[in-house]
């Protein structure tokens, strides 16, 4: 897909992986709906980058866990544009809670995490499908976590919702094909003042280190390296569909090989 002159929607694009997606859309002459909840000024300050490098964006404040929002700014890309070339599903919330700690979840907790996670994805997939299809081609990817695939994470509620976003990939696969590709990276740990909130200062520094020490390409990944593949995804990946990436720098590959003696 050439997605110079086109446009992508990237929900949760005020900061960290989605503004880093919006960011290099927008270098390859994307044209880029930013999106926010809450964020306003942060989610301008990456608006007013994407600018800067000649593409054109929209400025969508909405809540992917309400339906009437993402129709909303689907319609608006349409409304602007005459069409929808992509969406990245990146928003996404969690409730850092241990694991051990069955007391530390509410369903409450689990509502609002699949409301964001899982619902909000399949809702703004939903939005856009009928405009990808009457294009002829559109593209999806979803902003998952390895903690979908290992069941390790910010909470067990976390790790749940992240593996049903996995599984509804396949499912819209296969729902949206031929026209429709639909795709998931599955994040490791990012550096960045999200996963620092959650975690504090010292956990934060201790699993950095961890990644910088024990992955197989000694790195802690950034929100670009993330945005690298989830862009790729959209523009050049043309034979793809129902694929699930894991992006953690080799973390899932565990320890080190035996090594003969």
């Amino acid at each position: 897909m050439d997605i110079k002159g086109g446009v992508v929607i990237v929900t949760g694009s005020a900061t960290g992986v989605g503004a880093a997606c919006a960011k290099l859309l927008a270098s390859k002459g994307c044209n880029v709906v930013i999106n926010y909840t809450k964020s306003e000024a942060e989610a301008k300050e990456t608006q007013a980058e994407c600018e800067k490098l000649g593409v054109q964006t929209l400025l969508c404040q909405a809540d992917v866990s309400n339906d009437a929002d993402c129709r909303r700014m689907a319609q608006a890309a349409i409304d602007k544009w005459g069409r929808i070339d992509g969406l990245i599903n990146n928003a996404g919330t969690t409730h850092f809670v241990n694991h051990a700690n069955l007391e530390g979840l509410t369903a409450d907790d689990f509502h609002r995490i699949y409301g964001v996670n899982v619902i909000g994805p399949y809702q703004m997939t939903r939005a856009v499908a009928a405009q990808m299809k009457k294009q002829g081609q559109g593209a999806v990817t979803n902003v998952s976590s390895v903690a979908g695939v290992m069941g390790v994470g910010s909470s067990i509620a976390y790790t749940a919702s992240k593996g049903a976003l996995n599984t509804m990939t396949l499912s819209l696969a296969r729902a949206l094909g031929p026209e429709v590709r639909v795709n998931t990276i599955c994040p490791g740990f990012i550096q960045g003042r999200w996963l620092r909130g959650g975690m504090g200062d010292d956990a934060y520094e201790a699993a950095k280190a961890a990644q910088e020490r024990n992955t197989p390409l000694r790195k802690a990944g950034t929100p670009e390296d993330m945005a690298q593949a989830a862009v790729w995804f959209i523009e050049g990946a043309d034979l793809i569909t129902g694929e699930i990436l894991i992006v953690d720098a080799g973390s899932h590959l565990g320890g080190a090989p035996l090594i003969a003696r």
